[in-house]
């Protein structure tokens, strides 16, 4: 973000058509919110088709690219919504206390999804999903607000990825020893990232007792993220053609697979640590995924007679645009829809969701499709109460 008093008027100005907006974006938000509530709530946990698994450790899976493709589309929209409100003569001032109220915000949203609907203090999650945005979102939106130029942004985002590949090959663990020397590289519980998390916070705190995918130290390789996201949206208010824009994000989705696939030779892909290697390769795929969106949404449809018009196109892929353009409240719905449901008991011990699915379980006896058609019925149940809000215009801003 930045104000009249940081950037000349040339590049205050939008390099596109105010009425642009970019559509693409909002779609891709949406696909990745829509897959992000399905693999949340599965059904069949460990009998779910693999792609709708986490990599148990080192390795990829689809489901290992929702969350780092949100952070990167968090990335772009604070360019985009950054020099909107500028344009509207927003004062550098007015957006830094807007985003340390959203980033607040979006923290504490984390906290009731993550305690809901007991809010044990004990047992209390403060790292998780909606924080570590709440995080990254409040460093890179400060960054861009003193300055808006892409180099600078390229060169933090290296820096965390060198910067954490380093702390986390050759800085000792402690009680354990040194990575690749005393200790494996990565080992699941003697590693960094573990260790401090472990420092600062009691097993009760963590998500899985011992270590949290969304810990502190692995925050650091997230902004990356993020940051990558940034610069994708820097470039696509450049003065440059759309075919232009979309066939460069196209070859960096490409060197984003080959550096991030080279890396994991040394420095393994891993989710639940966010390596370094993961940054690049998770990037890559969501780069080549919003070129692929621009090309069928934003090319396509223009070069054909008539060329499609917005409304046309809204309409055409209104079922995305619907998780698309309220992605905060989907997600905090579908977080807290199953802790409300599971407060009913239709047979005694058995929690609502286990009984719903079990039930499907018995019509569809093959485990991994009755777990996919769970979780298609979980997501059509939160997308109606979100389609109400779009249908009336109600949206939801942090």
């Amino acid at each position: 973000m930045t104000d009249s008093a940081v950037l000349p008027a040339t590049e205050r100005s939008a390099t596109i058509p105010k009425q642009h907006r970019w559509l693409s974006v909002d779609v891709l938000r949406g696909l990745t919110i829509g897959f992000m509530i399905m693999v949340n709530n599965n059904g069949g946990g460990s009998a779910a088709y693999w792609a709708m698994k986490h990599t148990d450790w080192n390795g990829f899976t689809p489901t290992d690219l929702v969350f780092p493709t949100f952070l990167f589309l968090v990335g772009i929209s604070t360019v985009f919504s950054t020099q909107a409100r500028l344009a509207k003569g927003d004062s550098r001032s007015s957006l830094l206390g807007h985003t340390f109220r959203r980033a607040v915000i979006l923290y504490l949203l984390g906290l009731v999804v993550n305690s809901f609907p007991f809010f044990h203090l004990a047992t209390m999650r403060f790292y998780g999903v909606l924080p570590r945005i709440a995080i990254c979102y409040l460093l890179v939106a400060v960054f861009y607000l003193y300055s808006s130029s892409w180099k600078d942004k390229a060169a933090a985002a290296v820096a965390c990825l060198i910067g954490y590949w380093i702390l986390m090959r050759f800085v000792p663990v402690p009680g354990f020893g040194v990575p690749t020397h005393q200790i494996p590289l990565l080992d699941k519980n003697a590693n960094l990232a573990a260790w401090l998390d472990r420092q600062i916070f009691s097993p009760n705190h963590l998500y899985e007792r011992v270590r949290d995918p969304e810990g502190l130290l692995s925050t650091i390789p997230a902004v990356a993220t993020t940051l990558i996201g940034m610069l994708t949206g820097i470039w696509l208010r450049s003065t440059r053609s759309i075919v232009q824009k979309a066939r460069a994000i196209a070859l960096a989705g490409c060197a984003g697979l080959l550096g991030g696939g080279l890396w994991n030779f040394t420095f393994p892909v891993n989710k639940k640590l966010w390596t370094s290697s993961y940054v690049l390769y998770a990037a890559g795929w969501s780069l080549l995924l919003l070129a692929l969106s621009i090309y069928l949404i934003d090319i396509l449809p223009a070069r054909r007679s008539p060329p499609a018009s917005d409304a046309q196109m809204r309409k055409r892929y209104m079922i995305l645009l619907v998780f698309g353009t309220n992605a905060i409240a989907a997600y905090v719905l579908s977080e807290l829809l199953p802790g409300a449901l599971n407060l009913i008991h239709p047979q005694p011990g058995v929690a609502f969701l286990r009984w719903f699915y079990l039930s499907i379980l018995h019509f569809i006896p093959y485990a991994p499709m009755a777990s996919m058609v769970y979780c298609i019925l979980f997501v059509f149940v939160c997308w109606i109460p979100i389609y109400i809000m779009y249908r009336r215009r109600i949206f939801l801003k942090v």
